[in-house]
């Protein structure tokens, strides 16, 4: 039980990170990326790749959260003149770039026999899980103090109309990069700790299921709200765990209809959740501004 506990605290955390990510691309500055998993599994093979060379942990850490963050600014920057769909589509062809060259660059990646006995930055679970804990937390903090500071009503504006922003001086240009580069900088931690706990990784686990799980991280928490976002990343991974537990009750089906029946009790929960609460499970911070009184006289 132990051990199960920890592994769920650690897919939280994980998916959790990389939701706050999504929730800041997409959900506070209006950049669609479909191309989540993409950039995860960069950092991962960063990770992996320079953890093997005998370098530190934190060092290969370092490495993956810079070079995805750097790779996520060039993605904005080659797709300036995109939106909405044609964002999420370019997006989604650079991840797909990157899965292929992962499957056939076998001198690089090792292909489909994936790169093993990569070394975590801590030693124990209990420290990884320590470990991935405070870079949830921390990570929380960083993007609640750009969504409350300048930055961050500046990405609202971009999000709501960005030639109402331009108009007022903000350089959307600039916004697009340093945002889009930050979101994905905050997705490599998620993808530098999903090598080091698995610690082994191959092509095969990183799809389009991921980006799936952090839009639906992002839609039930509320668009925009970093505080939802930890609350639905704890709710998401609990049903799609909890589901596992199925078996016990309905042992007539077969192991290919219970993953189904879980896709379909998951699938009907993001729609009561759309339902009833639209705005998401916590409404996204705004700043309040006081209007005086006014002065009888």
């Amino acid at each position: 039980m132990t051990s199960y506990l920890f592994s769920i605290l650690v897919l939280v955390s994980i998916a959790g990170i990389a939701a706050l990510a999504l929730n800041l691309q997409w959900g506070l500055t209006g950049m669609v990326n479909f191309g989540l998993f993409g950039f995860y599994m960069l950092a991962a093979y960063v990770y992996a790749q320079v953890a093997a060379t005998g370098a530190s942990p934190w060092l290969a850490l370092a490495a993956s959260i810079a070079l995805t963050g750097v790779a996520g600014a060039l993605t904005s920057l080659i797709s300036l003149r995109l939106a909405d769909d044609y964002l999420a589509i370019v997006t989604l062809g650079f991840a797909e770039c990157l899965r292929l060259v992962a499957i056939h660059e076998e001198w690089l990646t090792r292909g489909s026999l994936g790169i093993a006995s990569i070394v975590r930055p801590v030693a124990g679970d209990g420290a990884f899980l320590n470990l991935c804990l405070v870079a949830l937390l921390l990570s929380f903090g960083l993007l609640e103090v750009i969504a409350r500071a300048p930055l961050g009503r500046a990405a609202r504006a971009l999000r709501d109309d960005p030639l109402v922003a331009a108009t007022t001086g903000k350089d959307v240009m600039w916004l697009r990069v340093k945002l889009f580069g930050i979101g994905a900088a905050i997705t490599g931690v998620a993808g530098a700790l999903h090598a080091s706990y698995y610690q082994y990784i191959d092509p095969t686990q990183f799809g389009p299921i991921i980006t799936a799980y952090a839009f639906m991280g992002v839609i039930i928490g509320g668009r925009g709200s970093n505080r939802g976002v930890i609350v639905s990343a704890f709710t998401v991974i609990l049903l799609l765990e909890g589901t596992r537990f199925l078996n016990d009750h309905v042992g007539w089906l077969t192991p290919a209809q219970l993953a189904a029946l879980r896709l379909i009790l998951i699938g009907v929960g993001l729609i009561l959740a759309l339902i009833y609460r639209p705005q998401g499970l916590v409404p996204e911070y705004r700043l309040k501004v006081r209007v005086p009184a006014p002065v009888e006289g």
